[in-house]
């Protein structure tokens, strides 16, 4: 019997995962404990394990598209086993899966042609795309605004369709539920070419699909022929412009090129001239992809020293990956939820330095400045266990955390991770450096593990190897504060009333008003500063 595998929630956090690749393929046999697929959570990218054997007989997801937890991912069965009734039945997730594999089937079934499909027991509507302009050939749906799976009322809008003359809404006719999408957002369909289908819950309408194809595959042929024989009149299009014009030719109507408005809207952004865009749409037609894909050549230039170069204005959207999602939710929910304010102080880091060299001669491991800025945060909680809180909001209280345990804000390619030294007041500065560099290799090779960043009660960041001498930090909540650290700057100081080179490091500290006061932060930046100038005082 086949199997549906879900999307697990692999963090108290996810709500959805990316599938950053798949290891197994449609037809592999599989076996319990293989690897399926990478799956890119919003803390680490992880292996995605079945607990099945059998054959991968279908995957709901392509690579680097998002799933919400419980959201369908593959099935696993016996080989040849049939699932078309266990994808019907699948809830919105999986239905999205049934709209890639639907035009598939639809396909093979329209071979026999002449076999009439009897539809009429199937409770649904084939919404088809309206001829929108006196011009319209097709219409590009600019965006979806129903899901497959939403319940769907006469009068609601479907989603949004560019025509060659405007982006207009396309409204449903029918109440039902919207059990089939045929094109995602941002493809064309012909005019009278199938959009969707309305119907009640659990309908056939795959059935409704393959008679929709049978239907039309009659005069299919002719209408090809028809259309075939009109680019005879192409070559006034295609006739090479003038040399000094350097404008490919175009497609027009009555002088006027003819370009979808999102193409317009485009190529007004890049500086395109759409007199010079081949357009790839019925007719000629302009539209987005062909904006997206056009490199303008390079004009001929008179005037040898005298040229201008023209360089053209670009950009390129990147989906932000899981991690950073998370990472801005969570800074903006941070942010605009608690009210910060910022304590900054210079510490004196001359004694610190020939600490750290005497230290570095027995210690098994390299000491750095930020092991023992963690040490002496770590110290400094435990006299001012008041910054080792959290804001609860959901009770309004305030918790007072008898552990200490600190995060270390840590730089990826994919984003910031912070994991947690925990128990920090109880470790020695060679077990401190040892975890971090512990956790440093880790994050570089995605290793990191879900428990490694949970339970910190306060957080340090440290800029100071990239040369910032002052910044400040964004809580991370629910923890009541978080020090930025810079680097240690050589600068001049008045001691014994004469000015003399000295060593000095900015750290601020950003504090939650609604559990640290000023007077609170103070105190426990007094005490810190005292640790990390005289680190000896750690060691006791």
């Amino acid at each position: 019997m086949a199997e549906v595998i879900k999307m697990p929630k692999m963090s108290d956090t996810m709500e959805e995962g990316v599938i950053a690749s798949w290891l197994k393929k449609v037809g592999d046999e599989v076996k319990s404990g293989d690897i399926l697929a990478e799956v890119e959570t919003d803390k680490a990218t992880m292996e995605l394990e079945s607990y099945d054997d059998g054959v991968l007989l279908h995957i709901g997801v392509p690579e680097k598209s998002a799933v919400p937890v419980d959201g369908v991912i593959a099935i696993i069965g016996e080989k040849g086993e049939k699932i078309d009734d266990l994808l019907a039945g699948l809830s919105a997730p999986a239905a999205k899966a049934v709209e890639e594999a639907a035009p598939v089937a639809v396909q093979e079934a329209s071979a026999p042609s002449a076999e009439k499909i009897d539809t009429s027991g199937i409770n649904a509507q084939v919404i088809k795309m309206p001829k929108m302009s006196d011009t319209m050939e097709e219409g590009v749906i600019a965006s979806w605004i129903k899901n497959v799976g939403d319940d769907v009322k006469s009068g609601d809008i479907l989603a949004e369709v560019e025509t060659d003359k405007a982006t207009m809404e396309l409204e449903s006719y029918d109440d039902g539920v919207l059990l089939y999408k045929a094109v995602e957002a941002g493809n064309g369909v012909p005019v009278d070419g199938v959009i969707a289908i309305i119907g009640e819950k659990g309908a056939d309408f795959e059935t409704l699909l393959k008679a929709e194809v049978a239907n039309a595959a009659a005069p299919a042929p002719e209408e090809k022929k028809e259309t075939k024989a009109e680019p005879a009149a192409a070559p006034k299009a295609s006739t090479p412009a003038p040399v000094t014009s350097a404008a490919p030719a175009t497609t027009s109507s009555n002088g006027r090129v003819i370009a979808s408005p999102l193409a317009k809207s485009l190529a007004k952004e890049k500086g395109f001239d759409l007199a010079q865009i081949p357009g790839s749409g019925d007719g000629g037609r302009i539209i987005k992809r062909d904006v997206e894909s056009f490199v303008p050549s390079a004009a001929p230039v008179s005037g040898g020293a005298s040229a201008v170069a023209v360089g053209v204005e670009s950009y390129e959207d990147i989906p932000a990956s899981q991690m950073r999602k998370a990472i801005a939710k969570g800074v903006t929910a941070s942010q605009f939820g608690a009210p910060h304010f910022y304590l900054t102080m210079e510490i004196d880091m001359d004694k610190t330095i020939e600490a750290r060299a005497s230290i570095n001669e027995l210690a098994p491991v390299k000491i750095s400045f930020n092991d023992i800025v963690v040490k002496a945060v770590a110290a400094a909680l435990r006299k001012h266990p008041d910054v080792n809180t959290y804001w609860i909001s959901d009770t309004n209280s305030i918790r007072k955390n008898h552990h200490i345990s600190i995060g270390v804000a840590m730089a990826t390619p994919e984003g910031l991770v912070v994991p947690v030294i925990k128990f920090a007041d109880n470790k020695s500065l060679a077990q401190i450096s040892a975890e971090v560099k512990d956790f440093g290799a880790k994050a570089k090779a995605k290793k990191i593990q879900l428990e490694e960043m949970q339970g910190n009660t306060f957080t340090v960041s440290n800029l100071g190897m990239f040369g910032i001498e002052q910044f400040t930090s964004i809580i991370n909540a629910p923890e009541s504060c978080i020090l930025a650290v810079g680097a240690i700057k050589q600068t001049p100081v008045v001691r014994n009333g004469e000015i003399v080179p000295g060593n000095i490091m900015k750290i601020t500290l950003t504090c939650d008003h609604r559990t640290v006061d000023g007077a609170v932060g103070s105190a426990f930046l007094q005490t810190l500063k005292g640790f990390i100038e005289d680190p000896v005082r750690i060691l006791i």
